[in-house]
């Protein structure tokens, strides 16, 4: 039987409700630690609470934290597999630092809730046991980090949380799943292409992510200027474009030296260099700014800031972001 270790972050999962009044928070024990004999029969189980947080508390530093201690728990050769509890408002950035950050061929899965423990249609349970499952499945060696929620298997580049409340809420939108599980089967119907790794000591860069809008003007750059960013996202329109009051702007912050990557606000598609009217991509390309593949603005923040404790050099930079 295959040993699997699991580490509690926090989150929904760690939850609990208080009936009297609705608010679902920590009361001090993670409860899903109390049911680690019931996973018994899938795999022999090793379990910590690393933090006990709320996912908007999670931080780059945490991420790093937690990267760390997943590497030492793999550096013990007992160890098949790794499982992540994790609150879902930022399951997906977690994930896709891990996936960046980790080297290793071993499974790592993280998973979460949408209701807490004690709720009606409580989800932590089967998520957590589905997950495990994955994370003893020989197949899901070399996949990089997973996201198992709702009986299916993402990859955590292109895993996002797509609605507020509703438990299917975590969906791959421009390839879909990269597996899902039964109750009892895992199958994986897609292989990665390819994986890019960075073996960062620290994580220190200050990186903002801006949301562009119709009739933006270049206050919000103007103003960044002001800060000590060391890199910028920006969420453009369409396939890469930016309302013409902003260029101005954002060439003053290029001419900084600080790196500017560009995503589309979409949730599919990739951005090109397709327009070149003012504001356009290509515009933006030839002024010196960054394309990001496929990336939402969230993990293009992430994998900029990892980026930059390696170089901050542009034509260095931009390859990094090809897939």
């Amino acid at each position: 039987m295959k040993r699997i270790m699991i580490i509690h972050t926090g989150g929904t999962i760690s939850m609990k409700e208080d009936k009297a009044t609705g608010e679902v928070n920590t009361d001090g024990r993670h409860p899903l630690q109390e049911l680690n004999d019931m996973l018994g029969n899938v795999a022999e189980i090793e379990d910590e609470v690393l933090f006990y947080i709320p996912s908007p508390h999670m931080t780059p530093i945490h991420m790093l934290q937690l990267g760390r201690r997943i590497h030492e728990k793999l550096a013990s050769k007992n160890i098949d597999g790794i499982v992540v509890t994790h609150g879902t408002d930022t399951l997906e950035e977690t994930a896709y630092f891990l996936d960046l950050f980790l080297q290793t061929r071993r499974p790592v899965v993280m998973t979460g809730a949408m209701r807490s423990s004690n709720e009606i249609g409580a989800d932590g349970l089967y998520n957590l046991l589905t997950a495990i499952r994955v994370a003893t499945c020989d197949e899901a060696q070399d996949k990089g980090v997973l996201v198992v929620m709702n009986d299916e298997i993402h990859t955590a580049k292109n895993v996002t949380k797509t609605s507020t409340s509703n438990v299917a809420t975590f969906q791959s939108p421009q390839y879909g799943p990269i597996g899902i599980t039964t109750k009892r089967d895992v199958f994986f119907h897609h292989k990665l292409s390819r994986r890019d790794s960075y073996p960062i000591q620290q994580i220190s860069k200050n990186v903002a992510l801006v949301k562009a809008y119709a009739g933006m003007d270049g206050s919000m750059f103007d103003a960044l200027r002001e800060t000590n960013i060391d890199g910028l996202v920006i969420e453009a329109l369409g396939q890469g474009n930016l309302p013409p009051a902003t260029v101005d702007s954002i060439k003053k912050l290029l001419a900084m030296n600080i790196p500017i990557v560009l995503v589309s606000r979409c949730y599919q598609g990739i951005v090109q260099d397709t327009y070149a009217y003012e504001g356009g991509g290509r515009k933006l390309r030839e002024a010196g700014i960054i394309f990001a593949n496929g990336l939402t603005g969230p993990k293009a923040r992430i994998k900029l800031m990892v980026a930059l404790e390696m170089t901050n050099n542009p034509t260095e930079l931009a390859p990094m972001f090809d897939y």
